[in-house]
């Protein structure tokens, strides 16, 4: 039955149908607001619910690496869109990657069946007065970033976000590029060597490479855009990077670290990888190549990667403006709004980074709102599981230069120094171990209790 009191969820994205799914699944009714299509964004090009855009990727789903230990908790959690996420999993050596398409579907399929859950295609301009999880996302429309500043009494801050170049599979040149995993890492290598593609370069070619993309022109930034001290560090396009110095590509996302050549039997000067983008393995990814060149000169350029010559484009990168709120200042470690109790944020407006991450922060925005409407204890991840410390950190970061955070080992308490491993994966079983027991401890005072197909408290 449902609660008599409902819920308002803002943002079709992956941090609001989280977080709208765990609400209904508590037995609360809930209404999802997505602007899409009536009001389309720079990014999308669908209606389709939890629609991804930069990537196809949810990060390393290793159990020695900070995203695997947050997916983690997220099946422990009952996360809907990680389940969603490996129904649609395509092969990606050690992560979680999906076909878009067929993630979006399975989203929007869920949600829309699910009975306590009402699907609205309309822009919200106001903040609702009523019980309201504000996942809006990183391109929050104007006029409600607007009504958030208002309610914040500060201005929205800004920062940087990309979208990297997407190609065909056959135009790819297979006598150039050559399949292989960092290091051999995957559970399920392709039978021709690995589920990622990766075209060398020697010295030569980078250079060359390089020059090219530090002289073609880009798209122009806003002088208020320029000013902006929250550059997000993560998202730079590579023409950025580039100008940070000669070998800054070569030691970034152009790293040939583990990537020997087998037609060489030696590592690369530097390697460009293309990861596979959806189920058919027609499409692949240009990994960390977000760019603002100019659509003519990205072609021109990205064409001189050996094995590329050829590439036929679906999508180019591009930049845009992305919002987040200064959480520090404004939210509690449940996601809760400070000054009002029944008003809650998640996702990437957070100010926390990476697909995973916007998931979680939904999960648990969904979980409290869902605490809060039923009049019991809201729930507070203990800070040694990952998505705690997330939630820790979006929330006691220092006001004054708050940036957007992902997952990661450095965010969690120390281990103790008498019992603490030397090896960096003895350190991550450690530290994974602790927050396993640290998350079914919590979850056992608070009386979550998940089954197969319901999720109660």
């Amino acid at each position: 039955m449902a609660h008599e009191t409902g819920l308002i969820v803002i943002g079709g994205g992956l941090a609001g149908t989280e977080a709208a799914w765990q609400a209904a699944q508590a037995g609360i009714a809930v209404t999802l607001y997505e602007m899409r299509p009536r009001r389309m964004t720079p990014a999308h090009v669908s209606d389709r619910l939890a629609e991804l855009v930069c990537s196809n990727s949810l990060g390393s789903d290793l159990p020695d690496r900070a995203p695997g230990l947050l997916k983690t908790e997220l099946r422990t959690l009952g996360s809907l869109l990680i389940r969603c996420a490996e129904k649609a999993a395509v092969p990606a050596g050690g992560a979680l990657a999906v076909d878009r398409e067929v993630f979006a579907r399975e989203v929007t399929g869920a949600i829309e069946s699910h009975p306590l859950i009402t699907l609205v295609r309309e822009e919200v301009t106001t903040i609702p007065p009523t019980p309201c999880i504000i996942a809006s996302g990183p391109l929050t429309a104007d006029t409600l970033a607007g009504q958030i500043a208002v309610l914040a009494g500060q201005q929205s801050l800004y920062f940087y976000d990309a979208i990297a170049p997407i190609i065909t599979a056959d135009s790819i040149d297979l006598n150039i590029a050559y399949r292989a995993n960092r290091y051999g890492r995957g559970d399920e290598l392709s039978e021709d060597g690995g589920d990622y593609l990766n075209c060398p370069l020697n010295a030569e070619q980078y250079q060359a490479f390089v020059t090219a993309l530090l002289e073609a022109p880009s798209e122009p930034i806003h002088q208020f855009e320029r000013e902006d001290p929250h550059f997000f560090e993560s998202c730079l396009p590579i023409e950025q990077m580039a100008r940070r110095g000669e070998k800054a590509l070569a030691f970034g996302p152009m790293r040939p670290a583990g990537l020997r050549d087998p037609r060489t039997g030696r590592w690369p000067h530097a390697v460009v990888q293309l990861r596979r983008d959806n189920v058919a393995g027609t499409l692949y990814n240009i990994v960390g190549f977000q760019t603002n060149l100019h659509y003519g000169d990205q072609e021109r350029v990205l064409r001189m990667i050996p094995g590329l010559q050829n590439a036929e484009f679906v999508r180019l990168g591009e930049m845009h403006r992305n919002t987040f709120i200064n959480s520090p200042t404004l939210l509690d470690p449940t996601l809760q709004y400070r000054t009002r109790p029944d008003l809650f944020f998640a996702g990437q407006i957070t100010g926390v980074e990476g697909y995973a991450g916007n998931i979680a922060t939904g999960l648990l925005a969904g979980l409290n709102a869902a605490q809060q409407l039923r009049g019991q204890p809201l729930i507070t991840l203990p800070p040694t599981t990952m998505l705690g410390a997330l939630c820790h950190y979006v929330t006691h970061a220092a006001p004054g230069n708050f940036q957007p955070m992902k997952a990661n080992y450095g965010l969690l308490p120390a281990l103790p120094e008498a019992s603490r491993p030397h090896g960096k994966r003895e350190r991550a079983e450690a530290y994974n171990a602790r927050a396993s027991a640290d998350l079914a401890e919590c979850l056992r005072a608070a009386n979550f209790v998940q089954t197969a197909d319901t999720i109660s408290r």
